[in-house]
């Protein structure tokens, strides 16, 4: 939870296009890697509170209950995919990012919709949802067996 909030605060990019534009961050890494590591619980609690909580002090609170859902929803997904899917590791961590990228980007659009009652702006802020899930895959994926064997 504590890694998720750190990433998420100090390794960051603003997006300047249209709507919220979305901000890029690597707080999915850790997010990531408490889910796979240590399975669906560790990853909603690190997801939710830890990037939730981020929106509260970073001036985001507004968006803290989406935050909250989404990304929950995000880390106990991944952590159920690589507990209970059978399979080359590889493949299922790389299964378990695309299902997270999916609930991001449905989850951020429906919230904008909610919050900004516009239909179109939100699609502002899918390449930057796609991006900062997909820069975190490439990173977890490939080191996520290694944190496994130690843990």
């Amino acid at each position: 939870m504590a890694l998720t909030l750190v990433a998420t605060m100090f390794i960051n990019i603003r997006l300047p296009i249209m709507g919220n534009g979305g901000l890029i961050h690597l707080g999915n890494v850790p997010l990531f890697i408490a889910a796979m590591v240590y399975g669906k619980k560790t990853g909603a609690i690190a997801g939710a509170f830890g990037m939730g909580l981020f929106d509260v002090i970073s001036g985001w609170a507004i968006w803290s209950p989406f935050t909250f859902v989404i990304v929950g929803a995000m880390g106990f997904v991944v952590g159920l995919i690589s507990e209970k899917v059978p399979g080359n590791r590889v493949v299922v961590h790389t299964l378990a990012v695309a299902t997270a990228l999916i609930i991001k980007v449905v989850g951020y659009y429906f919230a904008e919709v909610i919050l900004y009652g516009n239909w179109v702006q939100p699609f502002g802020s899918v390449p930057g949802n796609i991006l900062q899930v997909a820069v975190a895959g490439i990173i977890v994926v490939p080191l996520v067996g290694r944190f496994k064997k130690r843990a």
